[in-house]
């Protein structure tokens, strides 16, 4: 490829359908709104707002939807270069129904299985995942083979090179069983240096849903920096000489979906520009409570003014709030 990237994301893509009624089933529902979708495409996009130059590592299927996602991705600031479009699966497509605050149910039409997970290792360009500054892959791409292959081919080109990122991403329903999916990311976690995920996915990856067990756990299976998501009790973050606990971020939820790839992306740009371990979990939170106040994901990613605006507003009311 002509050109270096500072961030190689690995992993899903496809279409997002959203209901454009709320509170309803989708049984009910008479129109969706379409978006580029998937937690890499989501990761990458994130990034991207945030004034990175990232490439995207995927598969699509060659029919009309294959052909959306390309091109929204390159609408929205990353390369496409490094898509491979499958002739023989089709673009998957992922409904989803919209009962805010806290209930975001996900219908994944990926079966019998989708291109993304038939990213063989020779499809990738080796030479951009080892150059990237930063590398972010998904436990979900683990699930298949040839993805699981492609995965351990990019960080082996790799090295363990600083900021390679696994996002622990467990979605049951890519998995014959739980044990399974424990297994292969234990046989990940020793090639990769940062690792994010909540506490549900901690439990999955190192069998630990306290914060500071599985953060523990984590560094004790290699990583430096172990990032634990604790949904309205904020985010910790530990390496070996530091703990930082960041507090949520209230906002009134629209729909929580994508919340968790916009905290991605702001993470990759703080590992990028060197931020603080607290600035960087901070900002983290406000980009992910922007998106979960917006209905779209990937076109609803902010900017850096945004996210400095939010976490300027709420430490102003936090600290209106001590003086009360």
């Amino acid at each position: 490829m002509d050109g270096k990237h500072d961030v190689v994301v690995m992993g899903r893509s496809g279409v997002d359908l959203y209901p454009l009624q709320i509170g309803v089933g989708l049984e009910d529902v008479e129109t969706f709104g379409k978006f580029l979708g998937g937690s890499a495409a989501n990761v990458a996009v994130a990034a991207a707002r945030l004034g990175h130059s990232p490439a995207l590592v995927t598969g699509v299927g060659d029919d009309p939807f294959g052909r959306f996602v390309r091109r929204a991705l390159r609408d929205l600031g990353v390369d496409d270069r490094l898509v491979v479009v499958d002739p023989d699966h089709l673009t998957p497509v992922t409904f989803c129904e919209i009962f805010p605050p806290d209930d975001f149910p996900l219908w994944f039409y990926r079966r019998p299985t989708a291109p993304d997970l038939q990213v063989r290792p020779e499809d990738l360009d080796l030479g951009a995942v080892r150059e990237a500054e930063l590398f972010w892959a998904t436990v979900t791409g683990l699930s298949e083979e040839p993805s699981r292959s492609a995965h351990h081919a990019a960080w082996a080109a790799r090295g363990r090179r600083r900021h390679t990122v696994l996002d622990l991403d467990y979605r049951p329903m890519f998995w014959s069983s739980r044990e399974e999916a424990s297994a292969q990311v234990q046989a990940a976690l020793p090639h990769v240096t940062v690792a994010v995920g909540n506490r549900e996915e901690c439990a999955v990856a190192v069998g630990e849903t306290d914060p500071d067990r599985a953060a523990d756990a984590l560094l004790d299976a290699g990583v430096e920096l172990a990032v634990v998501k604790q949904g309205p009790r904020g985010v910790l973050g530990k390496t070996r000489t530091e703990r930082v606990v960041v507090p949520a971020t209230p906002v009134d939820v629209v729909n929580g979906l994508g919340a968790g790839d916009a905290f991605g992306g702001s993470l990759v740009h703080g590992l990028l520009t060197g931020q603080p371990l607290e600035q960087m979990l901070q900002r983290a939170n406000a980009a992910g409570a922007i998106v979960a106040s917006r209905l779209e994901c990937s076109t609803a990613m902010p900017t850096a003014s945004e996210v400095a605006a939010h976490v300027a507003a709420h430490t102003l009311t936090r600290l209106e709030g001590t003086r009360a």
